[in-house]
């Protein structure tokens, strides 16, 4: 079986027609043609190096579709509520894993991270850069 991968790209400008402004993110699903390290940005638009870290949701795969879709919208709630850090977002279904790509700014991750946790309590933050 193909496991999608999930990207979860940012637009930093907000629709005035909403009630919310947070800045857009568009979800694509797809199977990644190159590895990760080829589609994740290591620096931003002025040359600046980005951060990056994991969060691992174990068993996310296996469950119902609608609890799937339920966690992937609370993480794209909460990484468009940080879109002034968040670059670049990549959920792995195969493996539970999402790859965030954020500008340098002091204690982002962790706060990014706690954020997915209060909304995806079984998330757990796994690696750093």
């Amino acid at each position: 079986m193909l496991w999608p991968i999930i990207s979860i790209i940012i637009d930093l400008e907000s629709d005035p027609g909403t009630f919310m402004t947070l800045p857009k993110l568009s979800v694509r699903f797809d199977t990644a043609a190159e590895p990760l390290r080829k589609r994740a940005p290591s620096h931003d638009e002025n040359g600046k190096p980005l951060s990056d870290f994991m969060v691992l949701i174990p068993g996310l795969n296996r469950k119902p579709k609608l609890l799937v879709d339920e966690a992937i919208r609370d993480v794209h709630i909460v990484l468009a509520h940080f879109s002034h850090a968040v670059v670049f977002a990549e959920f792995n279904m195969k493996l539970n894993l999402l790859w965030v790509s954020i500008r340098p700014i002091q204690g982002i991750r962790f706060e990014i991270a706690s954020a997915i946790r209060e909304q995806v309590p079984e998330a757990k933050l796994v690696s750093h850069l």
